[in-house]
């Protein structure tokens, strides 16, 4: 039986994009090891989904990203869950339980996290829990759903089955006791210095040959690969008003300093539109690498550490309190409102002395920054376009906040021969067909892909027949971030594929240039009768920009409009933009 007992292993299978389901599984994992339970913890890209079956109990933790969108590490796993040949009978042994964590200011609240329940549901098994749903809304974050779940999680796991906690679910081992050591070992490397200055071809090999050598000497899993190219920078350009304070915006072109290399199999007209259109920039730069102590952390497995390290007393308390249920709420203050970093905490407990393998594990290496390529390959021979608003903000507590990637790259100086490493990821806005009418809903730096659209209808104009063009622009002000300004109007005069004469149109909401606040929700309700005309002629949506409020007060215009003009119910409206979506024509890329 004690044999039996030492055997028992929990599995928690968990999918990120950012990061944060990672911290709640390690949250969780390190929770059932406080209770005498072995864990088995594992990225869902790491795990066979042909083997579910064979399993006795699984904690999933998925989070949510973009507009409803699967994590990237969770696509193949899903993917296998959808296989036709899989019977409602398959996982009748399958205890699970499911964490989600998402954003409820999205439309699409915890999508991920409801449809793996469902889907586990239809094929047989048998949840423990009922489901959790974590909201970075709430004013204590994600973590204000995570505890009661997981006390009811240990409760019925006890009930199941008492071998995974030998001792019952209220026992608990010290924290010292099983964290005395880190999980990771540091490995010092000579690599010979890579110099800015890159004058030949084989200086840019040296530096590709350096990122490989640095994945290749790590044992952790990179999410990328070697780059697919390494791109000079030959213009940065401010495309808002110098001294405009609420926005700051560049234009930065790029050229192909190698050639580009993609595993996907298109044909070479395909590789470019599909390139063009649907993939993103992944930005990695060799001489921000070593700035993951700037980023966002960590939060409880950081602070749980630093007060196994603190020697001033006053300081343990603290720590210990933060990381207490009672102090759950004062923690949350103190770091996700003020997004302190791991410099800031570790300056405001100066008698932590942290071992650097400790700090390593805890801190995750920089995230990757994704732009939306926003020119046309066909206007741009050998060349990338991108529309980047620099990243900055101030806290509650007037702490000034900057972007890392964007702010470097707003400094970078095209005469000082800049060059980056990148990778291209097929994006969320599949490109559309010369023959498919468009209606575009982009504001602020959301126009940039359609920057690219309209480059390419203007050049398939001239030798087929396109079809028509609205597009509705978002910005404060005419005189201060009307972006790309010149290249629009231009587009939308007569003949322009942008234009009215062509069917189409170009309407710009300024938001700040009235006493009233006017959005682009607003110029579409302005002009209902031409978009329901291009929807009736089987136009397709697409929709670009921030995540916060637009999409859903864009998908609320919309509604109201197909019920105003087909002169049926908004319910009924809805449900046929909904239709609209799963058939393809109704596409949002949003960030935050």
């Amino acid at each position: 039986m004690e044999e039996e007992r030492a055997r028992k292993k929990l599995l928690i299978l968990y999918a990120t994009q950012t990061g944060n389901a990672l911290d709640v599984a390690e949250r969780v994992g390190r929770e059932a090891e406080r209770r005498g339970c072995p864990v088995h913890l594992l990225s869902l890209d790491q795990y066979d989904a042909r083997c579910l079956a064979q399993e006795g109990t699984v904690i999933f933790v998925v989070s949510t990203t973009g507009q409803g969108d699967t994590p990237d590490p969770m696509k193949g796993f899903w993917k296998d869950l959808l296989q036709k040949n899989l019977t409602r009978q398959w996982l009748e042994g399958l205890r699970y339980a499911v964490f989600g964590l998402g954003d409820s200011g999205y439309q699409k609240f915890n999508f991920v996290a409801k449809k793996l329940d469902r889907r586990l549901l239809d094929l047989g098994a048998t949840p423990i829990v009922q489901r959790g749903l974590g909201d970075d809304q709430h004013p204590s974050g994600y973590e204000a759903a995570l505890d009661p779940w997981m006390a009811s999680l240990w409760n019925m796991l006890n009930k199941i089955d008492p071998n995974y906690f030998p001792n019952g679910p209220d026992f608990l081992i010290p924290y010292e006791n099983f964290m005395a050591k880190p999980k990771v070992r540091i490995l010092y490397h000579d690599i010979d210095k890579v110099d800015s200055q890159v004058s030949s071809k084989s200086d840019l090999n040296h530096i590709a040959l350096q990122i490989e050598r640095a994945h290749r000497m790590s044992p952790v899993k990179f999410s990328l690969d070697k780059p697919d190219c390494i791109l000079k920078l030959v213009k940065n350009e401010p495309l808002t008003k110098s001294g405009f304070k609420d926005k700051e915006v560049h234009h930065f072109e790029f050229e192909f300093a190698t050639s580009l290399v993609t595993s996907l199999k298109f044909s070479p007209v395909k590789i470019l539109l599909q390139w063009m259109f649907s993939y993103a920039v992944v930005i990695w730069t060799l001489n921000h690498s070593s700035q993951f102590i700037l980023q966002k952390w960590r939060i409880n497995s950081l602070i749980l550490v630093m007060s196994m390290f603190a020697t001033a007393e006053h300081e343990k308390e603290r720590l210990q309190y933060f990381i207490s249920p009672e102090g759950r709420d004062d923690l949350y203050q103190y770091n996700q409102r003020e997004q302190r970093t791991v410099l800031e905490v570790l300056e405001d407990f100066p008698s932590v002395q942290m071992p650097f393998e400790w700090l390593v594990q805890l801190v995750p290496p920089l995230k990757t920054r994704a732009f939306s390529i926003s020119s046309s390959p066909s206007a741009h021979l050998n060349q990338v376009h991108l529309t980047v608003n620099v990243v900055s903000w101030t806290t509650p507590f007037k702490r000034i906040r900057a972007g890392l990637c964007s702010n470097w790259l707003s400094k970078l100086d095209p005469e000082q021969g800049v060059y980056v490493p990148v990778w291209f990821q097929k994006g969320s806005l599949p490109p559309p067909r010369p023959s498919l009418p468009l209606i575009l809903i982009g504001p602020g730096t959301g126009c940039a892909p359609f920057r690219g659209f309209v480059e390419e209808r203007a050049i398939q104009s001239l030798t087929e027949s396109t079809t028509p063009v609205l597009f509705f622009f978002g910005c404060r002000n005419e005189d201060n971030d009307f972006l790309y300004k010149d290249f629009w109007l231009s587009n939308s005069q007569d003949g322009g594929v942008v234009s009215e004469s062509k069917g189409g149109g170009f309407y710009v909401a300024f938001s700040r240039d009235q006493p009233q606040k006017v959005y682009v929700q607003d110029k579409m309700r302005e002009h209902s009768e031409k978009v329901w005309k291009l929807l009736m002629e089987g136009a397709a949506i697409y929709v670009a920009g921030s995540s916060t409020k637009m999409p859903a007060d864009v998908l609320l215009a919309f509604e109201e409009i197909v019920s105003k003009e087909s002169e049926l119910p908004q319910e009924s409206a809805a449900r046929w933009l909904r239709e609209l979506e799963k058939a393809g024509r109704y596409h949002v890329e949003a960030w935050s």
